[in-house]
């Protein structure tokens, strides 16, 4: 019996060894934190006032750009940085690490999208000057409140970066038009599901699909008794998470001037108003996803066919930390493939290969800023023409009375007569899309004779008086509206 205890005691303690060797060697691989004092003096760079009014809701004021995305990131940190550390550790792939299993499907399809291969490849060369000075002092102000409140940090998190901004829009906006319950139809079609966008249980799978409904409304001067211009903003995002909207109001002498709703993790409006126009946006629902069959070579699986030739897929390796228990974090390892047609993901029904308006685009935080500060409806239009934003219905208006309704969408130049709705062949390379359709013929209507226009989530075909309506016949059925 002695032995026994003796055996189990040293089995104990061999295991006990083991875990804090992982414990030890997972700290170790792990960047060093930053030193707080090179964080604290940022503040120095900028010129901020932040005061709030009787709602609690900041006014940041500064002489440019940059002093108000630092005030903002301030500010917006002292309401939620929870949710902010939230969003920063989910773009990066690394939420599992604190959050456990449950967030390694997040994790795995930061990777399987490229997010950090187009931010790190194009963050600079797509980005200008202007735009990535306010991205990083809005990542000043963020690591500035984490400085002065360190028992709120995760491990990992500091420093914030203009980098993780640009990855947050590059990750999340293709969920509003539901490439995640497309993938996930495709790995496990009995479950279904989508990630989730609210409270604890953001950026994990949920079983049921995710509930949609907004209102907008722009009403013309004729309309009016007053002869105002009148805009309904009505989103209906949930009250807490990733997408839920934090107000606030910013106004920089460098002409951005700006009130109405942001999301964690970014310094843009993303819709409200400035001193000369205003939008709102809804969900629409365009097809923006399509599903390859592919045919995998018998003699090897690191092939795939393509116009009667076999292609070698690109191949990766995921290193997804997962915490097991406690401190306890495990690094698991799954392969990412990429074929000419885009991501691929192997399931019991076969290899099929997405590919997702706006892959590889990381303009869309410049066409917001742009939007931001747009003084009227050609700079706005402008701004829109980018085509970085790849879904949403905008309705707009003005304070020179002009109304408009756009069903906005990347939408794909695609082939006459295949069924896009459906699953396509893998093997034929006219069938992989490579434009857009151009911003100007997209479905909109401007300044129509009844004097309103109004979006519930529908069609872009019942959007104001029947007179002024779209209709579909003048549309390709390849757009999938």
């Amino acid at each position: 019996m002695r032995y026994v205890k003796i055996g189990a005691l040293a089995l104990a303690l061999i295991l006990l060894g083991t875990v804090v060797s992982l414990i030890v060697s997972d700290r170790l691989g792990q960047p060093a934190p930053p030193d707080p004092a090179s964080l604290i003096a940022k503040p120095r760079q900028y010129r901020v006032r932040i005061e709030r009014d009787t709602f609690g809701v900041p006014h940041i004021v500064g002489p440019r750009d940059a002093d108000v995305a630092f005030g903002m990131g301030f500010a917006h940190s002292e309401d939620d940085f929870a949710t902010i550390q939230q969003v920063a550790l989910a773009v990066r792939g690394q939420l599992a690490a604190t959050d456990g299993t449950q967030a390694a499907v997040t994790d795995y399809l930061v990777r399987l999208f490229r997010v950090w291969e187009t931010v790190n490849a194009k963050y600079e060369s797509d980005l200008p000057l202007d735009l990535r000075q306010v991205l990083e002092a809005y990542a000043d102000g963020v690591n500035y409140y984490a400085a002065l409140h360190p028992s709120q940090v995760m491990r990992g998190l500091l420093p914030l970066t203009g980098k993780d901004v640009v990855a947050g829009f590059v990750f999340k906006l293709p969920f509003f038009y539901g490439l995640d319950e497309e993938l996930l139809k495709l790995t496990s079609p009995e479950r279904g599901g989508a990630i989730s966008n609210s409270g604890k249980n953001a950026f994990l799978r949920t079983g049921e699909p995710l509930p949609v409904g907004s209102n907008a409304v722009a009403v013309a001067p004729s309309r009016a008794a007053d002869g105002a211009t009148r805009l309904l903003v009505n989103s209906h995002q949930p009250y807490t998470g990733p997408v839920s909207w934090y107000e606030a109001v910013l106004d920089s002498g460098q002409g951005w001037h700006v009130a109405g709703g942001f999301f964690p993790g970014s310094p843009f409006m993303l819709h409200g108003h400035n001193q000369h126009l205003g939008w709102a946006n809804t969900v629409n629902g365009p097809d923006l996803v399509d599903i390859y069959k592919l045919v995998i070579n018998p003699a090897n699986p690191n092939q795939y066919r393509l116009d009667g030739q076999w292609r070698d897929f690109q191949r990766s390796d995921a290193k997804i930390r997962v915490k097991i228990w406690g401190p306890l974090v495990w690094t698991a390892h799954r392969e990412v493939l990429y074929a000419e047609q885009g991501p691929v993901m192997k399931t019991a029904r076969g290899a099929f290969a997405i590919r997702y308006a706006g892959m590889g685009e990381v303009r869309a935080p410049l066409q917001y800023f742009r939007l931001n500060k747009a003084a009227n409806l050609e700079e706005w239009r402008a701004a829109m023409r980018l085509q970085a934003i790849p879904s949403l219905n905008y309705v707009y208006a003005d304070e020179r009375g002009n109304i408009g309704y756009i069903y906005n969408g990347s939408f794909p130049v695609r082939k006459e007569g295949p069924d896009w709705q459906g699953t396509l062949p893998g093997d034929r390379s006219d069938l992989i899309w490579r434009s857009y359709l151009p911003f100007d013929k997209e479905p909109q209507i401007w300044n129509p004779p009844s004097g309103f226009v109004f979006n519930s989530n529908n069609t872009p075909f019942h959007a104001t008086a029947p007179a002024g309506d779209l209709k579909p016949e003048d549309f390709s059925p390849t757009l999938g509206i």
